[in-house]
């Protein structure tokens, strides 16, 4: 295990000095040491300015929405549950249209806080929901009013930008999702939540392992199934919102992060290991993706949540079919 994350780690590195190194133009070694010291030419203030920013926003946003992902797969025991399934995507991006249109504010830090806070009420609308349909909070109906509540949400979105061009005009490159040209002022709620989650992934690793067995289990050696469930899907809406804010709407990294983490083990190493493992892949897949998305498209850049959609649409499908023969 140890090894397993270290090697994790190190690849990351590599990948994130790639990210320095390679765009639409490619530097040197010589350039790079030179901009790490404050070099002044065009060359060092493009990497210090703009390619550091972007690499470090790939990490964050990669291992938040990819640990918010393991922690929805985990209290759901659903394999294809992930961050825009319960809506949290779909309310983040209301609760910034509707601070744009009705309240004209574009401010990033606004952008920010309305991001978190709309993400946060689409998961408390969604547990209402179901805990209204009976004390015992089900797994099927929380997926299936999940995503009922995303298409409501992301409906509404559409009206409100199809009503307001400005508006459409000005959240167009936020919703596309991207790691390039945000705010570095952001970075620091990332840089603060993420850690912080892993930090809360320890105490939440001892009723995630119970519930790999059933809720009924789980309660006979003390868990209390339902308040675990709302603190880690409460985390995990965190997590995901602060990625959003960040970066918009980034697809597929909360789904293929985590399975990728479990397929690096033989068997199932325990929840916080399995944690880290997965913060590392979902920052490593988010950089490679954005280096992809700057050489995939000659002299532009490809979306990056098309570049996603590449690997996520396929691991999807590979996850369907083999839920389909286990159900055979």
């Amino acid at each position: 295990m140890p090894r397993t994350l270290l090697s994790l780690f190190l690849l990351l590195m590599v990948a994130c000095v790639a990210s320095l190194h390679l765009g639409l133009r490619i530097y040197g070694p010589s350039t790079l040491w030179s901009a790490i010291a404050g070099g002044s030419g065009t060359d060092e203030i493009i990497i210090r300015n703009l390619r550091v920013p972007r690499t470090v926003i790939a990490v964050l946003s990669g291992a938040a929405l990819a640990l918010s992902g393991l922690l929805m797969q985990a209290v759901t025991r659903n394999p294809l549950a992930e961050p825009g399934l319960l809506g949290i995507n779909a309310g983040a991006a209301f609760a910034v249209t509707i601070g744009l249109v009705v309240f004209a504010r574009t401010e990033p830090h606004w952008i920010a806080l309305l991001a978190i806070l709309g993400a946060l009420a689409a998961t408390g609308l969604v547990f209402g929901l179901a805990l209204s349909l009976g004390p015992a909070l089900g797994v099927g109906p929380v997926l299936l009013i999940g995503v009922t509540v995303a298409a409501m949400l992301a409906s509404l979105t559409q009206v409100m930008l199809l009503l307001d061009e400005t508006a459409l005009e000005t959240l167009l490159f936020w919703l596309s999702g991207g790691f390039a040209d945000r705010p570095a002022v952001l970075i620091w709620g990332g840089a603060i939540l993420v850690p912080l989650g892993l930090v809360a992934c320890l105490f939440l690793a001892r009723g995630v392992d119970a519930l790999r067995l059933d809720d009924q289990t789980a309660r006979g050696i003390g868990v209390g199934v339902t308040r675990l469930r709302l603190a880690a899907l409460t985390l995990a809406a965190l997590l995901a919102a602060v990625s959003v804010s960040i970066a918009g709407p980034v697809v597929f990294l909360g789904l293929v992060g985590p399975h990728i983490a479990r397929r690096l083990n033989s068997g199932y190493p325990g929840f916080v290991p399995l944690a880290l493992q997965t913060a590392l892949c979902g920052a490593m897949i988010a950089v490679l993706a954005d280096i992809l998305a700057r050489l995939i498209v000659a002299s532009g850049e490809a979306p990056i949540g098309a570049v996603l959609a590449l690997v996520g649409v396929p691991f999807l499908i590979h996850l369907l079919r083999g839920k389909r023969a286990v159900a055979a």
